[in-house]
């Protein structure tokens, strides 16, 4: 009597703690996290060493929360860039196929995405990724809940002195701005959610054309004088 005693009064405090908002998720990158960029696949689980233009000094590899850069500047022509993510959330006490997820907003040229199960049973997802063939499908929506993973992609072009920025951010907040695309992971028995966004973004290297100096626009000056005086006489 005393054990369902403790045990109910433990159930009591979780439920409170989830009903009044105080309730913080355990978030584990259990299946780890992997980059694919044009074809040379980056996967923790695997411990690959992470390439020097793949930043993550902003992400947490235990939580899988935060931001991953890639920067690109050669060759010219067509490049892919492709991340995949198998999160879990309060796994130790509900499990992993308790979880749903869903896509959000508008795609912009270029950007592809995928939820489904990992691959352990009968997803394809990590297969896509390894061919950056995302197929922008979703085969856990609400009410077909089981275990979540995600991945995100870009297809893009890059000219002369061109250098790609790739952001992807992993947040527990969802995105504010309008129309943004992203990707939620869902929890149903913790209500609790995290959230998956990515940008592009190709700038110039060139180096600036710098600027005429005041004394060579003088000289430039003085020539055309000179030139107009000959042309006179």
């Amino acid at each position: 009597m005393k054990m369902v005693k403790i045990k109910s009064s433990l159930m009591i405090l979780i439920f409170s703690l989830y009903a009044g908002g105080g309730y913080a998720a355990n978030i584990d990158l259990y299946g780890g996290w992997a980059v694919n960029i044009d074809g040379v696949v980056t996967d923790s689980l695997f411990n690959d060493p992470i390439p020097s233009n793949v930043d993550i000094s902003a992400f947490n590899e235990s939580t899988g929360v935060g931001s991953i850069l890639v920067n690109l500047t050669a060759p010219l022509g067509a490049h892919s860039v492709d991340f995949f993510f198998d999160h879990e959330i309060d796994e130790s006490i509900n499990t992993y196929f308790n979880e749903n997820g869903s896509a959000s907003g508008s795609l912009v040229s270029g950007q592809s995405w995928e939820i489904d199960e990992p691959g352990y049973l009968f997803g394809n997802i990590f297969d896509n990724f390894l061919a950056s063939t995302l197929d922008n499908s979703n085969s856990i929506p609400a009410g077909v809940e089981d275990d979540v993973s995600v991945a995100m992609g870009w297809d893009f072009n890059l000219g002369l002195d061109e250098m790609a920025t790739i952001t992807m951010l992993i947040s527990e907040t969802a995105p504010t701005a309008v129309d943004a695309f992203y990707l939620t992971h869902h929890d149903t028995d913790s209500d609790y959610s995290i959230y998956f966004s990515s940008s592009l973004s190709i700038t110039s290297t060139a180096a600036p054309v710098p600027a005429p100096s005041t004394l060579l626009l003088l000289i430039i000056g003085m020539l055309g004088i000179v030139k107009h005086k000959r042309s006179i006489f």
